[in-house]
């Protein structure tokens, strides 16, 4: 039986944090799927700089349906948790479904794969006290108010936990990430 990846995500994500991790673990032949607060055709944004802007700018991005609600998600069923970054963690961190999911993947040290304002979502149920992590820049504050050590890197390996900056960090992420997924959840 191929093992199951879940993404978790919602209106706001950043485009290319649901889209290169939903590809790159389909063609390393993985099953994903995508949960978000219901089924539903979910709508992303793309976060890019311009000259002038002291931070990032938000455009429309892809349309992508999500497989399910959170509420329809066994976490049992799945092997590792991608969570991807963006406006939509700011909201998501509020929804109890959402932090069933999480904590059941962080209780039974499963692969967890976070990037850019994705940690927010770990730090609501608290699982990032003790651990190194990076997350988007802007997030340092919040990283070591969750009580974890940040680090500004491509990508962080902290036991099965694996995080990074933002999109332009994907090749590192991925790679670290498929390194802890083949020892751990091995495609069969």
């Amino acid at each position: 039986m191929t093992a199951k990846i879940l993404i978790v995500t919602g209106d706001a994500a950043e485009s290319l944090e649901v889209l290169y991790p939903y590809q790159r673990l389909r063609e390393e032949g993985y099953e994903v799927h995508i949960a978000a607060p219901e089924r539903k055709k979910l709508r992303f944004v793309v976060h890019d700089f311009e000259p002038g802007f002291d931070t990032y700018t938000e455009k429309p991005g892809y349309t992508w349906p999500a497989d399910l609600a959170f509420s329809e998600v066994d976490p049992g069923q799945y092997a590792a948790l991608v969570v991807p970054g963006g406006r939509a963690p700011e909201y998501l961190r509020n929804d109890p479904e959402l932090r069933k999911i999480l904590k059941s993947f962080f209780d039974t040290d499963k692969p967890v794969a976070q990037i850019c304002h994705g940690p927010l979502l770990t730090a609501a149920v608290d699982a990032l006290r003790g651990r190194r992590v990076t997350a988007y820049p802007a997030l340092e504050l919040d990283m070591q108010t969750a009580g974890a050590t940040f680090q500004d890197a491509e990508a962080v390996v902290d036991g099965t936990l694996v995080s990074a900056r933002a999109w332009p960090d994907h090749s590192a992420w991925m790679r670290e990430f498929l390194t802890v997924l083949r020892a751990k959840a091995p495609v069969t």
